[in-house]
């Protein structure tokens, strides 16, 4: 049964502030990375840590947070989760090397693993089923939105402030989410539950070992790396470790991390699937795109930004009527839907990625198709996987689903990482280095058509696995709408609020 609260939309806005802060983080340095390379003088590959490492520390600590949320109740998790973020915000901005960025944005991704898994678990406990596409429509709207604002906030800071302003503004914005939380969102009633230790180290090295082989493999140009250790050795040892912790999970007696009876749910299962095949492809489409805007055809950060404009209106708009249309219809028809134009608007911009400054209009095009998927996909899946789950497995059960959509995060910023540089090897030659130029700029007019073909090529990976999302969504089964909600009496300040 779920717990129902006199005000449950305020506190769901509450939460959703301080979500949509930490889902910007993930996106809004891919269009900073050439500024943080000159300003700090680094490389591509070291920049790209800056954003895969939050992704890693966001990623690997989402089911044991989870079950924090379950023990010490969402709120106080949430709002410990928010002052480590926002702290963690202001140094990133103080930081003075790529070194110190780096090891910031992994605080950073902490505290954000804090607070994700709980605005999923407040929606589970205190919306009956029936109403949670429209609270989820919300949510979607703010994830997929903050990943589309991400790089057009990012331009606009960078350009009038500087890079280290993509972080500052989180300072008051992270303040102002505390405040709200601690006014509006009701204090639940909690479970005990143990934290499988073993499982926790278990998951995180299984982790970083697949994702540091696979961004740093090319590095190493898929050789040992330091001369010692095969990159290959490093992928398959994550693989094995992460299938260890499967096992232990399946065997454990004390309370899983992951408990494994939730995947008896069929849609919960594929779901979850879906879930890290959208977050790969929003992750993974970006860095391309921005590479290629401001590299090749010589865009400001707030220009290239820009040109993301009509995926985050559209998105904006269109994810709220999404929402209640999962409250009427079949979930799997929309997400099925939605995923196919992602992968259709990502092929689109593979075959339109030319070094023709004349053509750049154009490409708003699919863009605005890429807004209408993603608005199409969020809602959808999310709603479909947390519609089964009793409220005692609420906090594990977003933890499981955020947890899949980070690993498809984190894969994707490594894996695109990684093609984006043997593409750049093949098509620009051996030798060939364009480290310099995307520290201090546009590229060499010789080098625009090796390049934008390597990020043309780039894109279509995403658009691959946005297909095997959408072929996962179409084996969703028609959810069950009847449900039991009791309700608890309100705190004395919501019952005043609603008397007024």
């Amino acid at each position: 049964m779920n717990t129902t609260v006199a005000r449950p939309w305020a506190a769901l806005w509450a939460l959703v502030v301080g979500f949509f802060m930490i889902l910007v983080d993930t996106t809004i340095v891919s269009v900073a990375n050439p500024s943080i390379m000159r300003g700090l003088g680094t490389d591509i590959n070291a920049v790209i840590w800056v954003t895969s490492a939050y992704l890693l520390a966001y990623a690997a600590p989402l089911l044991v947070t989870g079950r924090l949320g379950d023990r010490y109740g969402p709120k106080p998790v949430y709002l410990v989760g928010l002052t480590v973020f926002t702290l963690a915000s202001a140094a990133c901005g103080l930081s003075s090397s790529v070194e110190a960025l780096v090891g910031a944005r992994v605080v950073q991704g902490l505290g954000a693993a804090m607070m994700t898994p709980q605005t999923m678990a407040v929606i589970t406990r205190v919306f009956p089923p029936d109403g949670r596409g429209k609270a989820m429509g919300l949510w979607g709207a703010v994830a997929g939105v903050a990943t589309l604002v991400g790089p057009l906030l990012g331009g606009v800071l960078v350009d009038g402030l500087g890079w280290e302003w993509i972080f500052f503004v989180n300072v008051p914005v992270g303040v102002v989410a505390f405040v709200l939380a601690w006014r509006l969102v009701p204090t639940l009633p909690t479970s005990a539950r143990r934290i499988d230790g073993v499982g926790v180290a278990l998951s995180a090295v299984g982790m970083v070992l697949l994702v540091f082989g696979i961004q740093e493999g090319q590095t190493y140009d898929w050789g040992s790396i330091e001369g010692v250790v095969p990159v290959w050795a490093v992928i398959v040892s994550g693989a094995v470790v992460l299938t260890v912790f499967v096992v232990h999970q399946a065997r454990t007696r004390a309370e899983p991390l992951l408990p494994l009876g939730l995947f008896h749910d069929r849609n919960f299962s594929l779901a979850n699937g879906a879930i890290t095949a959208v977050g790969f492809t929003v992750t993974s489409l970006s860095l391309p795109l921005v590479f290629y805007y401001q590299l090749v055809l010589g865009f400001s950060p707030t220009r290239s930004a820009l040109m993301l404009v009509p995926m985050a209106v559209l998105s904006m708009v269109l994810a709220p009527v999404v929402g209640k249309l999962v409250d009427r219809v079949n979930p799997r028809d929309i997400a099925v839907t939605g995923l196919v134009l992602m992968a259709t608007s990502l092929v689109w911009y593979s075959v339109w990625l030319v070094p023709d400054e004349s053509q750049w209009w154009r490409l708003l095009l699919p863009s605005a198709v890429l807004g209408v998927a993603n608005a199409c996909t969020w809602s959808p899946v999310s709603s479909t996987a947390t519609r089964n789950l009793p409220p005692a497995q609420a906090g594990a059960g977003s933890g499981v689903f955020n947890t899949t959509r980070q690993v498809g995060s984190v894969l994707g910023s490594a894996a695109v990482a990684a093609l984006i540089q043997a593409r750049l090897a093949a098509e620009l030659g051996a030798g060939t280095s364009v480290d310099d130029a995307q520290g201090g700029g546009q590229l060499p007019a010789a080098l625009h058509d090796g390049f934008a073909a390597a990020m043309s090529q780039a894109l279509l990976l995403p658009a691959a696995v946005a297909v095997v999302g959408a072929v996962t969504v179409a084996f969703f089964a028609r959810p069950d709408r009847t449900a039991h909600v009791v309700a608890v009496p309100a705190r004395k300040s919501d019952e005043a609020h609603h008397a007024r």
